[in-house]
């Protein structure tokens, strides 16, 4: 049987043929130590790959009517012409040039305006909202359920790709299902050459668990349907439980046990380093809440980057207001302009009609 890896490799290099997988996992955060706010990074076109020779085989099936025929047969029966190879083919392309691009296009907006750490929990979370936007009008296509579920099932390969080169990164980066985005600062990436044993000889770094990718794998699936149900119901309710999730889901809901403020009447306790963070309360397959001491969850840190403001800092919670309304306004926006689009543009349609837009235009 070949390989997984081999055989993804395989299909991102043959046209970018996909396959419809299983998503085997199901969606708390990837430890990745806090960093600086990375400047806003002007993104422009990817370069284009050159082309590559036509194969043997390529060239004789153009050449002749006959073999064309044969070789359209050969592959109806193996299904590469049904609907939901199609629609995992058609899914690729809208994941890697519509979705998995936002965060790099709007790095300003999300980690100077919402003060979303450079991590790879950043970028996740903010691709896991325009998965769920767009998965919003797929769902409304004649084979809807294809193109949805394709669309998760590459971006979950993403994650998996993406969170192995963040748990256990090589000296020599490979290349991920995607592409690499600048949205995110590896912690754990090399400072330099692979170590070496005594003999001088290279010790390559090893692999990473996959029962440590495993879980983070549960844990992200977890997000991603939480995510996706909060945003359904505001869909449904209005803007007031739409910006609600917004807060819990992109702003880390901070602030959620009340705002610390510097006390005036005591100067030296405001030099006092405070921390204290939001917890999933709801748990999952990954986290028991009942064995959970909240006190002591919420006063550590978990890497992710995301916490209540300092109470030197507690103006940025004022900025709160304008930000739920325009992520909402947003969401809003770019999903009544996805429905405006005919179901024959979504699934065959140039995409550059299908690209999001910035938050604030």
């Amino acid at each position: 049987m070949v390989a997984r890896a081999l055989l993804l490799r395989q299909l991102r290099h043959t046209n970018r043929l996909s396959v419809s997988l299983p998503v085997r996992y199901h969606a708390e955060k990837i430890v990745s130590a806090p960093q600086p706010h990375a400047q806003a990074q002007k993104v422009g076109p990817s370069p284009q790959p050159p082309a590559r020779p036509q194969s043997w085989l390529t060239r004789k099936v153009k050449s002749s009517p006959l073999a064309k025929k044969l070789f359209l047969n050969l592959t109806n029966l193996l299904g590469y012409g049904s609907p939901k190879q199609l629609a995992a083919r058609r899914a690729f392309h809208l994941y890697e040039h519509v979705v998995a691009v936002t965060p790099d296009a709007d790095t300003h907006f999300w980690q100077q305006s919402c003060r979303l750490p450079p991590t790879f929990q950043s970028w996740f979370t903010v691709t896991n909202l325009h998965i769920w936007m767009l998965t919003v009008r797929l769902r409304s296509l004649p084979e809807g359920r294809h193109y949805t579920q394709a669309l998760i099932d590459h971006f979950f390969l993403d994650i998996e790709d993406r969170i192995r080169a963040v748990l256990q990164p090589k000296s020599t980066p490979s290349k991920p299902y995607t592409f690499d985005s600048p949205f995110y600062i590896n912690p754990n990436a090399p400072q330099s050459t692979d170590s070496k044993d005594s003999k001088g000889r290279l010790t390559p770094l090893s692999r990473a668990p996959d029962r440590l990718v495993t879980r983070q794998m549960k844990i992200f699936k977890e997000q991603w349907a939480g995510m996706g149900l909060a945003f359904d119901l505001g869909l449904v309710k209005g803007d007031m439980e739409m910006a609600a999730a917004v807060w819990r889901n992109l702003l880390g809901a901070r602030g959620a046990q009340g705002i610390a403020f510097p006390d005036p009447n005591s100067p030296s306790d405001s030099n006092k380093k405070t921390f204290r963070r939001s917890v999933n309360l709801v748990g999952g397959e990954v986290v028991n809440v009942a064995k959970i001491d909240l006190a002591k969850e919420e006063a550590r840190d978990d890497g992710s980057g995301v916490h209540d403001f300092a109470p030197e800092e507690a103006d940025l919670y004022l900025e709160y207001p304008q930000l739920m309304l325009d992520i909402v306004g947003y969401v809003r926006r770019e999903i009544a302009r996805l429905e405006n689009l005919s179901d024959e543009e979504i699934m065959r349609g140039p995409l550059e009609r299908l690209k999001f837009g910035r938050v604030r235009s």
